[in-house]
């Protein structure tokens, strides 16, 4: 895809729609958190100070690798080298950025978050805490960079999540899915102690799928005619 003007200004229409429901999903609240998605060599990002249960694609910033605002009026995130370093160190298409309340919560008590379930292999399998640093520095950027290392989510001590993903719509789903995982270990860990698996049980999770071609449609095959 040509990083053209047109094309641009349907990324920016894509960022804010990916924000609405997000918002409508409850992982983003009020300004907090931040949604990105990558064309070619510019990367649409949103404002900041934007309410992002309501944004509009006005409100979203054209910047290029180098973080140099090539198109919009408002200033981009706080957080735009992190989305930056995301891009050019594990090299992919969106980024998510949210203070959703379950993977909030689980950023406060844990180092990272068990393989609880099988949907998490999706993710990569255990999700990293980065270490608590203040939003918008180099070092909240670095550690979230480490722990993103084979992932393709991270959680954000006292402070939040971020998931990446190489369309915006898989970086949407990464975040639903992060969240939701967070929110099952919440509600194992108020029984009792969770169960994880370990990684034999994730080796044979991760063969039948592929075995399986899970997570994809596959058509009945017409009925065979009587060999006669």
């Amino acid at each position: 895809m040509t990083a053209s003007s047109s094309a641009l200004g349907q990324e920016r229409a894509a960022v804010a729609d990916a924000c609405r429901r997000l918002g409508a999903e409850g992982l983003l609240i009020g300004t907090a958190g931040n949604v990105s998605v990558r064309v070619e060599d510019r990367v649409a990002i949103t404002a900041t100070g934007a309410v992002l249960a309501r944004l509009t694609p006005d409100q979203v910033t054209v910047v290029d690798l180098d973080g140099t605002i090539v198109a919009g009026t408002l200033r981009p995130t706080s957080e735009l080298d992190l989305h930056l370093g995301v891009y050019r160190r594990h090299g992919t298409g969106a980024v998510v950025h949210t203070h959703a309340p379950m993977a909030t919560a689980v950023s406060c008590v844990l180092d990272e978050l068990p393989c609880i379930h099988y949907q998490l292999l999706a993710l990569g399998g255990t999700v990293r805490v980065a270490p608590y640093a203040t939003f918008g520095t180099p070092e909240l950027a670095e550690s979230v960079l480490t722990a993103l290392e084979g992932r393709s989510a991270a959680l954000m001590a006292n402070h939040g999540a971020l998931t990446h993903g190489t369309t915006l719509d898989k970086a949407v789903e990464n975040a639903l899915l992060l969240e939701w995982a967070c929110g099952l270990y919440q509600r194992a860990a108020a029984m009792g102690r969770p169960h994880f698996l370990d990684e034999r049980q994730q080796l044979a999770v991760i063969e039948a799928a592929i075995a399986r071609d899970y997570g994809t449609t596959h058509p009945v095959p017409p009925a065979q005619e009587e060999t006669r």
